[in-house]
C-alpha cells in the first residue's frame, strides 16, 4: 500500500468540475492582478477568521516581511521568534534590518515557551514573532500579557495552521498581526504562492496596504518605499473554492489523528516514542502529525530517527524531518556562536521529529497501515539491536 505524505492530486479531484471552469473564466477576462476574486477572497477571509481586515500578498514570507515594515521595525531592533521552524520567521526579522532573538519552545507542543520570554526581552526588542507550528495555537494569552508589559508588538505566523482556534478566536486574529501562507503544502493552499496579512487596526492595514503597492495608495503617488507583493486572480479562485472546504478538510485531519493516538499509544507507553501533545486552549487542525522518536542522547535519537524515515519510505509510506537543523545552529547564524545546548528543547526536537501522513484525503486504512509499520519498526528492527534494553517493559507484551 501506498501512503503519500501529501496527495494535491487527490485534493485537486474533489475541486476539479468547480475549479477548471472557473480558472479558465479567469484566463479568458484578462484581468489577472488585483480584481473581483482578490477582493472576494479578502472579504471572505476576514469574515472567516473574525479579523477586520485581511491584506493578500505574493507569498507568507513577504507577509512576515511587510508586517515589520509595517511597525517600523528595521536596523538596531530586536525581534524575538522561536528556533524551531522553517526559516522565513527570521529571516524576514533579517531582511527588515533588525536582529533576531531566539526563545526555546515547549516541547510537548513544539511552540515558543512564555516562560522564557522575559529572559530574551532587551531594551531593544520591539516585536515578538510567534509561529502557530504544526497546526495548533500558541499560548496567546501569556505571550500577549507579557508584550503589553513590555509595549511589544506581536505577530502570528499562522503559515501551518489555517482554521486553527484559541479559545473562542481563530489563531491570526488575536495580535497586533497575523500572517499567512498558501503555499501548495498547507492546509490552506493554492496552485503556486500566495500569502495573506490580517489584523483589526485600521492604521495598520492601511500601511500594509500602502507597504505592499511599492508604498503606493494611488497609482503613480508614493508616500514610501514599499514592495510588490500581490496575489493574482487565478490564486484568489482557487482559494475562494477551498476556503469554503477547509472545516471540513480539517476536520478530516483530526480524524485522522485521533486514530494515530489510539493505535500508537502502546509505542509511546512503551517509550519508543512521543506522540504530539494537543493543549487545552487551542483546537489543532494537524497541518502535521509530528512524532519525536526516544533514545539516550540526541545523537541516537538523529540515527534511529532516520533509521525509521528509511524504514517507511521501503513500506511506501511518505514521512518528512520538520525540521532537521534547528534556526540556532544554521549555518547561516554561525556568527552568534550558539550551541545545541543554548536552546534545547529545539535541538532536541530537530534530532527526534518526524512527521507522518496526516492529510485529509487518507483513507482509514491508509492510516491504520501506517501504524502497522511503525509497530513493526520498533518490534521487529529494534528488538535486535541494543537500543531497547533500557526499556523497562515487556515489550512483546506491550505491542
Amino acid at each position: 500500500m501506498r501512503v503519500s505524505l501529501l496527495d494535491l492530486q487527490a485534493q485537486y479531484k474533489q475541486i476539479q468540475n468547480e475549479v477548471e471552469p472557473l480558472v479558465l473564466s479567469v484566463l479568458r477576462s484578462g484581468h489577472y492582478i488585483m480584481g473581483e476574486h482578490v477582493k472576494s477572497f479578502e472579504s471572505r477571509v476576514a469574515s472567516y477568521l473574525g479579523s477586520k481586515h485581511a491584506i493578500s500578498c505574493a507569498n507568507g514570507s513577504d507577509a512576515l516581511y511587510i508586517s515589520l515594515l509595517a511597525l517600523d521595525i528595521g536596523a538596531g531592533d530586536e525581534v524575538i521568534t522561536t528556533p524551531f521552524t522553517y526559516i522565513a520567521s527570521s529571516e524576514a526579522i533579517d531582511q527588515a534590518g533588525a536582529t533576531p532573538v531566539f526563545v526555546d519552545i515547549d516541547l510537548n507542543t513544539f511552540n515558543i515557551n512564555p516562560k522564557k520570554l522575559r529572559d530574551k526581552i532587551s531594551s531593544k526588542t520591539k516585536a515578538i514573532i510567534v509561529v502557530h507550528l504544526f497546526g495548533q495555537s500558541c499560548p496567546m494569552d501569556e505571550i500577549l500579557a507579557i508584550a503589553h508589559e513590555y509595549g511589544l508588538k506581536v505577530i502570528e505566523d499562522t503559515a501551518q495552521a489555517f482554521g486553527a482556534s484559541y479559545k473562542k478566536n481563530k489563531a491570526g486574529a488575536i495580535a497586533d498581526i497575523g500572517t499567512f501562507s498558501f503555499y501548495p503544502t498547507k492546509n490552506l493552499s493554492c496552485a503556486g504562492d500566495g500569502g495573506l496579512i490580517s489584523t483589526n487596526s485600521d492604521q495598520l492595514a492601511a500601511r500594509l496596504r500602502r507597504i505592499k503597492a511599492h508604498g503606493s495608495e494611488r497609482r503613480y503617488y508614493h508616500s514610501e518605499l514599499g514592495v510588490n507583493s500581490r496575489l493574482d486572480e487565478l490564486q484568489a479562485a482557487i482559494l475562494n473554492i477551498k476556503l469554503g472546504l477547509i472545516d471540513s478538510w480539517n476536520a478530516k485531519r483530526a480524524e485522522n489523528a485521533e486514530i494515530y493516538f489510539k493505535e500508537l499509544a502502546s509505542l509511546e507507553e512503551a517509550g519508543f516514542i512521543r506522540l504530539p501533545k494537543v493543549a487545552s486552549y487551542s483546537t489543532h487542525i494537524f497541518h502535521q502529525f509530528s512524532i519525536l522518536v526516544n533514545a539516550e542522547t540526541w545523537e541516537e535519537a538523529a540515527t534511529l530517527r532516520n533509521k525509521l524515515k528509511e524504514f517507511l519510505a521501503e513500506n511506501e509510506i511518505g514521512s518528512e524531518i520538520y525540521y532537521p537543523v534547528a534556526l540556532h545552529m544554521q549555518d547561516v547564524y554561525k556568527s552568534f556562536n550558539y550551541s545545541a545546548e543554548d536552546y534545547p528543547e529545539a535541538y532536541h526536537a530537530s534530532q527526534s521529529v518526524l512527521s507522518i501522513p496526516v492529510h485529509a484525503e487518507l483513507e482509514k486504512d491508509q492510516v491504520l497501515y501506517v501504524c502497522e509499520k511503525l509497530s513493526e519498526f520498533f518490534r521487529v528492527v529494534l528488538t535486535s539491536h541494543s537500543h531497547c534494553m533500557h526499556h523497562k517493559k515487556d515489550i512483546q507484551h506491550t505491542l
